[in-house]
């Protein structure tokens, strides 16, 4: 199941609806009251009892006709946590770049986490505001980002898995020559507009093994990236151990788990975003994150 959030352009508030492989939005509270209010995290903390509500609304629900996706955790109860250098080829890519002035070593011994803010937050089809980057740096990086479930701290690897929602996309838009010159990530990744989310969240029941899927990352069409997230340095229940070891997560909380090989400093000269432009970020069974640049 692809779960959503979204809004009516003329109405205030949000709601939750299902994607089907169409693209319509189902309207879930319309077939199911109990599922009215439109807050993503609150429904997740709700567990099996509020997924099983989601599963049997649609059956009947009806196409939430006019529908306008917003990213499908608009607020998480924290700053999205991010993964830096967490594909090898991309972390060599990164250090032969010039741009990385947080480490020595090429590979990190240990995950790299940085947070980008609610604020940066948009929906798939909103503008990436690169007029924000007043360096003229703006870089992409597909990611596929983990929604947790069933929170806790100091979750062991081996029980991380159980703690999982789903799944959803996340492109980690960053200005380049900030991020370089503050020697930290938060103020080059952390602009307004500069993490696209969505479309959908593809519960963790419908992704057995998640090193299976793809990320690919297309910028007006043409092939930037496109490995399997198989190739993380890093993987899932790694990170969730090493986040969770002394911060406490809670249902909705999103993690974003590195981007692979192919973003725009890894061409000489870099191919940074333009206005204009569109990336599209997609990862086959959640489905495709597009949005223009201007």
């Amino acid at each position: 199941m692809r779960l959503v959030t979204y809004r009516y352009p003329s109405k205030l508030g949000t709601h939750l609806g299902a994607l089907r492989e169409d693209g319509a939005v189902l309207d879930l509270a319309a077939a199911d009251p109990a599922l009215a209010g439109g807050n993503m995290p609150a429904f997740i903390a709700g567990g099996a009892a509020a997924l099983q509500h989601a599963r049997s609304a649609v059956e009947s629900a009806p196409v939430a006709e006019g529908a306008v996706l917003c990213a499908p955790i608009p607020r998480p109860p924290k700053n999205v946590f991010c993964v830096g250098k967490n594909y090898r080829e991309h972390a060599q890519e990164f250090a032969g770049s010039g741009f990385d002035a947080s480490a020595k070593e090429v590979v990190p011994e240990a995950p790299v986490v940085f947070t980008k803010p609610a604020t940066a937050i948009i929906p798939t089809g909103e503008t990436i505001p690169v007029h924000l980057d007043p360096t003229n740096s703006t870089d992409y990086e597909g990611e596929l980002a983990v929604v947790i479930g069933h929170g806790g701290r100091g979750i062991r690897a081996a029980d991380a898995m159980k703690h999982v929602f789903g799944y959803t996309i996340v492109n980690d838009v960053t200005a380049r020559t900030l991020q370089h010159r503050h020697r930290q990530w938060v103020l080059g990744k952390g602009i307004d507009g500069f993490c696209p989310m969505g479309p959908a969240i593809l519960t963790a029941d419908e992704v057995p093994d998640p090193s299976v899927l793809r990320v690919i990352t297309h910028v007006n069409g043409e092939t930037r990236q496109d490995a399997p997230v198989a190739e993380l340095i890093f993987d899932i229940p790694a990170l969730i151990a090493a986040i969770s070891a002394g911060i406490t997560l809670e249902p909705g909380d999103v993690i974003a788990t590195g981007t692979p090989v192919g973003v725009g400093i890894g061409f000489n000269p870099p191919k940074f975003l333009k206005a204009g432009d569109v990336v599209r970020v997609e990862v086959p069974g959640i489905g495709v994150l597009e949005n223009p640049v201007g």
